[in-house]
């Protein structure tokens, strides 16, 4: 299986995806914990059934050190008992940032509240840009219909 298009040949989409990328970096240098940031990577992930990147952050948080049995249990992270009360915070967020659509008034209020109970506004900040880099990089690969499986950590530098 391969792509429709690969984007990191495409002109024009080359360019976009650069300037995603280096957003991303910028995340790398704050508070906001890596783990954090990777199970709300692959929660997204799952939810918009990007099977590339869900396939990436699973295998970068367990080069990191993260455990399978949390990474397993990401997709039903209410019923798991193995997550902190800011990371479950980070995942709801990340849920309702994720489904933007399905709710009228976009993400609620008790939702945000929750999660700056547990994060100063930096990392709020960086657990919203987070959420729309994931989401971004999501949408671009199941439209483009990237095959999942063969990632490795560090691929991309």
């Amino acid at each position: 299986m391969e792509a429709r298009l690969n984007p990191f040949t495409n002109q024009v989409l080359g360019k976009v995806y650069k300037h995603i990328i280096a957003a991303g970096k910028v995340l790398e240098g704050t508070t906001l914990p890596a783990a954090t940031q990777e199970l709300v990577k692959l929660r997204a992930s799952q939810i918009n059934g990007c099977g590339f990147c869900t396939d990436m952050h699973f295998k970068d948080a367990v080069h990191a050190g993260e455990s399978a049995e949390r990474l397993n249990l990401v997709a039903a992270w209410r019923e798991a008992t193995v997550f902190t009360d800011a990371e479950r915070a980070a995942l709801e967020l990340a849920e309702e940032a994720t489904r933007i659509a399905d709710a009228a008034g976009g993400v609620p209020d008790a939702v945000w509240e929750n999660a700056a109970k547990h994060y100063d506004e930096d990392q709020l900040g960086a657990l919203v840009g987070v959420i729309a880099i994931i989401n971004a990089f999501n949408r671009g690969n199941v439209i483009l219909q990237t095959p999942a499986g063969d990632y490795q950590p560090g691929q991309f530098g």
